[in-house]
């Protein structure tokens, strides 16, 4: 079976809502992420044999296959087929699952996987909501209601759920909270993230607008400890306050992805080989524990040890979650989000799978590093995770 590697990955700085994005139309946006892979590739478009998206918001300006919609608003031509994927947060990092899948079965050579989210234009949870209110009902049906009686699935009472199993107070989420604005603001004036960005212009929602947008908007550059601890608890009695959760994010990003013959055809060395993929269902109610035992399978299965990592990229969805994953795997705090993760940088659910790895990848580079692991909480109770080498 052929390898899959990564020969290009860029992503836009992630812009708050209603921030210096909220004026493109996310199928747009996308489009300046799949133009950029393929200007940084210098790959023959019409080479591309198919592009994966992630969205979790399939509603309104994301619906109709954005996808397929963001190819038609880029320079790629006609010809260049896509769809799009929905794993919830893990949606474009699945994305990047079925291309390496694809390339390395030799069913295609070269692959786009890709995740965009316009969380301004298309809000969270719109595709539900909107459908309810509509009349149409619910996901929640009678047999699930059945096997989980009385139960709401929420990601919040999921993160609250994290705190007290793993005996983490709130003033330890408010100092993860504050770290990972804290690299973010170091990797951003070291100019980490300079390679890996791809400079789109500013768009207001009112649609005006100057500049280049090339810093993540949601990276507090005067936050202090304090002032997280004065952030108001989302539940009486929890541990959880939006300071330390994950911002709304506008963004996109994407990876191209091709196996030997697709090295060859465009002539370019590549940025890493895809070691290791799996993914694993656990308790939809938690919901947000899955990356603990989804990682202790994936190293399992790949022969390897955690201190084999030599880099990690657990999203910050809600800092229970990355800190679970590190009291349970035993693992480096200090190789963990090294550049700041969601909780300052943001996440743009369907797109902050290729955002993490986009940004995996080049810190490998930057830091001269071997091996990186990345893994996701995601609605349902899910997990993705992914190894790759920097070659």
């Amino acid at each position: 079976m052929s390898e899959a590697y990564i020969v290009a990955a860029a992503r836009t700085a992630g812009g708050r809502k209603g921030g210096r994005l909220a004026g493109w139309h996310p199928a747009d946006l996308a489009a300046q992420v799949l133009d950029a892979l393929v200007e940084r590739s210098k790959a023959d478009p019409a080479l591309i044999e198919d592009v994966i998206m992630g969205c979790v918001g399939q509603a309104g300006e994301q619906a109709v296959n954005i996808a397929r919609n963001a190819v038609l608003a880029s320079k790629l031509p006609e010809s260049v087929p896509a769809t799009s994927v929905d794993r919830q947060c893990g949606s474009s990092q699945q994305a990047l699952h079925f291309a390496a899948q694809a390339v390395m079965s030799g069913v295609h050579d070269i692959v786009i996987a890709a995740g965009v989210e316009s969380m301004t234009r298309v809000p969270m949870g719109m595709p539900s909501i909107l459908a309810a209110k509509a009349g149409m009902g619910t996901y929640m049906s009678p047999a699930i209601q059945k096997r989980y009686p009385n139960v709401q699935f929420s990601q919040f009472t999921g993160a609250e759920m994290l705190s007290k199993k793993y005996g983490l107070d709130r003033d330890t989420l408010d100092r993860f909270a504050f770290e990972s604005h804290q690299r973010a603001i170091a990797a951003t004036r070291s100019g980490q993230f300079d390679e890996e960005i791809v400079p789109v212009a500013v768009r207001l929602s009112d649609g005006s607008g100057e500049g280049m947008h090339t810093v993540d908007e949601g990276i507090r550059f005067d936050a202090t400890l304090e002032g997280i601890r004065g952030v108001k608890l989302l539940a009486e009695g929890g541990t959880i306050t939006a300071a330390s959760a994950s911002q709304i994010c506008d963004g996109a990003a994407g990876l191209m992805v091709v196996n030997e013959r697709g090295l060859k055809t465009l002539g370019v060395k590549p940025l890493a080989r895809v070691h290791h993929m799996s993914l694993l269902g656990h308790d939809p109610v938690v919901m947000l524990e899955a990356p603990v035992p989804a990682t202790e399978r994936a190293l399992k299965k790949a022969g390897m040890k955690i201190d084999d990592i030599d880099l990690y990229e657990v999203n910050e969805a809600f800092a229970p979650v990355p800190l679970a994953w590190l009291k349970t795997l035993g693992a480096d705090h200090a190789r963990l989000n090294v550049n700041g993760g969601a909780i300052a940088l943001g996440h743009p659910l369907g797109g902050s799978g290729a955002k993490l790895m986009t940004t995996l990848v080049h810190a490998l580079h930057k830091r001269g590093k071997r091996y990186g692991l990345q893994t996701m909480c995601e609605g349902g109770g899910l997990a993705n995770v992914t190894i790759i080498e920097r070659l």
